[in-house]
């Protein structure tokens, strides 16, 4: 199994049934799946997007200035970084918020080392506020975090999506899902697993990326353990 992994969350899917917002409840069962995979021993760092909240290309589409709307953005993974924190620990799992946005009342600022040490303690640690610059997304967050922690993996939890299709399977019931794939069937089809900029840093830094269903109960636990049903993306 994997020994430390970024598992990269939609922040959709904390919204629940609702049309946008954090639902407590979908929160808590997302939170109770992280502490189950994490009794396996692994260590966790998170990276929750704000598709929940608020998306910075959506802004720019209705005419606001693009860097502008990437930091509201920002400010949304913090605010699901701190949602998520809180369900952990209601349960026992201890947790830390650090955030490349600077806001000290609420969040440790992102130091890769102090990472790497509440990791090797055993706390599940959130990395909110993206990059801490506009114009890079969540996936991107993961895949440069994931290199800087010398994580073996990238787990892509999706809303209600088994894992990677040859074409949408929500429009095309002949879609067919693989199994296995290459960085660079992703790179060069372009497939969409995740923005290409996040891909490559994946590629460069020879990381695996797991996209799977997390709403399917025990996936992130399977995910590690590299037995769950989704598809797998690694080197040639």
């Amino acid at each position: 199994m994997y020994k430390r992994v970024v598992l990269k969350l939609s922040g959709e899917a904390l919204k629940g049934d609702g049309i946008y917002g954090i639902d407590p409840k979908t929160v808590l069962m997302v939170a109770k799946e992280i502490k189950e995979a994490k009794e396996t021993g692994v260590q966790i760092a998170v990276v929750v997007g704000a598709g929940n909240i608020w998306r910075g290309i959506t802004g720019e589409a209705l005419g606001m200035d693009r860097a502008q709307a990437d930091y509201m953005g920002m400010l949304g993974t913090i605010m699901n970084s701190l949602a998520l924190q809180d369900a952990l620990e209601s349960i026992g799992t201890p947790t830390r918020v650090l955030t490349a946005l600077p806001v000290d009342p609420v969040a440790e600022p992102y130091i890769r080392r102090r990472a790497v040490r509440h990791l090797e303690k055993g706390r599940v640690i959130i990395l909110a506020g993206g990059t801490g610059s506009p114009f890079f997304s969540t996936d991107t967050t993961a895949a440069l975090r994931a290199a800087e922690l010398d994580a073996q993996v990238v787990l892509m939890a999706k809303n209600n999506v088994n894992g990677v299709y040859n074409k949408d399977p929500q429009k095309n019931k002949d879609a067919v899902m693989y199994s296995k794939l290459t960085h660079t069937n992703i790179i060069e089809q372009k497939l969409q697993v995740m923005d290409l900029t996040a891909a490559t840093m994946c590629s460069d830094n020879n990381l695996d990326i797991v996209v799977f269903n997390m709403n399917i109960e025990g996936n992130i636990k399977k995910a590690i353990l590299k037995k769950v049903l989704g598809t797998i993306i690694s080197g040639e």
